[in-house]
């Protein structure tokens, strides 16, 4: 099937040209201009267009291992494997590692697809309470235990550290304790980390591979940190032993088969960017600034709507909840949370994607909420909200807050 998230963006894009007023709040698309800079280092490479090594340029795999050592992952370049993108790594890396996949749930659309894909069967985890990304650790050890005893053998669990489809980071103690179960029964943790520059309070996100080394691979990109989705720049780290070089073999194996290498020119703009210059630094606290403005507002509509949804800790998206107002949607024939979704997109003019599309449950009153195509639909208006004191003061920004607060209050006021 079409993934959900792709399927939506070109739904909403198509409704747009056609001259409808939609508020797309439907993909996490990072939503910021490139940088001058960066333009520049990307065409100063456009004469790159000879084939490369397939794990990636010498010049851009020691980039990427300052980068991960400098974030308290002492790294070596010989770990390091650049790909057009993170998620045909994290297939590859499916692909290759034996047993079936555990995941946390809610989680994002493509990890259980790329499952089926390559016939490993899915154990649902809930998250915990308090955020997302992991599977809840009081719940894990019997999932596993009971996916055994009906045949399934769970070998991968997949984190997200930011979580999308919440915006959460999880707490330090809980991730120690999953990962202390994951090592008791032997998987191979895969963190996804595409999120860790852009948790709002500025601090680092906690990595799996902190607390299990010897067995976490960790996957990310540029896509979200610096606003590069179109550019297709993912890496990921294996593990420093005898193990994790063995894993590098087989994702350079499969990807020598698949996509080769990914593109010259974005390995020069990558090296460029993973050096941390200080007008990339400086790029990402702004950033960052304005998620945390933007989804925080957003955040308070669905609270005064009366949703219930978990407060943002990272990025740009929020998981609201209406069940405290089931029985209003439910006198409009509101019942699930594709039918929520629909109802906002044909009757409001409001894109969001249905938390069954996040592997939720379908009769959940639960949506993803994407707030970064808010800040602009021009390159001069997202660089007036990047550099903006009060970007909800922008009268785009306000206009779509206002959209939003009033198809919410039409939503759940009806009788």
């Amino acid at each position: 099937m079409h993934s959900a998230t792709l399927a939506i963006n070109e739904t909403i894009q198509a409704r747009k040209a056609a001259g409808e007023k939609v508020l797309h709040l439907g993909f996490g698309e990072a939503g910021l201009p490139v940088p001058d800079r960066i333009a520049t280092v990307l065409a100063q490479a456009a004469g790159l267009n000879s084939y490369g090594a397939v794990v990636g340029s010498p010049a851009v795999r020691e980039a990427a291992a300052g980068w991960f050592s400098r974030r308290n992952l002492l790294t070596g370049a010989d770990q390091v494997l650049f790909a057009p993108g993170s998620k045909p790594l994290l297939f590859a890396l499916l692909a290759a590692l034996p047993g079936d996949l555990v995941l946390p749930c809610p989680a994002w659309v493509s990890y259980a697809a790329q499952a089926a894909i390559v016939n490993k069967r899915v154990v649902d985890v809930p998250i915990p309470a308090e955020s997302g990304g992991i599977p809840d650790p009081a719940l894990l050890e019997q999932a596993i235990t009971r996916a055994r005893s009906k045949g399934a053998a769970p070998g991968v669990l997949v984190l997200t550290v930011p979580d999308n489809p919440t915006g959460t980071v999880v707490r330090p103690e809980h991730l120690r304790e999953v990962c202390a179960v994951a090592d008791r029964h032997g998987l191979v943790i895969v963190s996804d980390e595409i999120y860790a520059e852009l948790c709002h309070d500025g601090r680092p996100a906690p990595s799996a591979a902190s607390y299990l080394p010897e067995r976490t691979v960790v996957t990310t990109g540029l896509s979200k940190s610096m606003a590069l989705g179109g550019w297709r720049i993912g890496f990921a780290r294996v593990p420093d032993n005898p193990w994790g070089t063995g894993l590098m073999r087989d994702l350079t194996g499969l990807a020598s088969e698949v996509w080769s290498s990914l593109a010259a020119p974005m390995q020069a703009a990558a090296a460029y960017i993973l050096a941390d210059p200080v007008e990339v630094t400086e790029h990402i606290t702004a950033a960052r600034r304005l998620h945390a403005t933007v989804a925080h507002a957003v955040h308070s509509e669905f609270v005064l709507a009366g949703a219930s949804c978990r407060i943002p800790d990272a990025g740009f998206y929020l998981y609201p909840d209406f069940e405290p107002v089931r029985t209003r949607l439910g006198r409009q024939g509101i019942t699930t949370g594709a039918e929520l979704a629909s109802n906002l997109l044909t009757q409001h003019g409001v894109g969001v994607l249905a938390g069954e599309a996040f592997g939720d449950d379908a009769s959940a009153l639960r949506a993803r909420v994407a707030t970064s195509l808010l800040y602009g639909d021009s390159a001069e208006e997202r660089w007036t909200a990047l550099r903006s004191d009060d970007p909800l003061s922008l009268p785009w920004i306000s206009a779509s807050l206002e959209h939003l607060r009033g198809a919410l209050a039409t939503l759940t006021l009806q009788t």
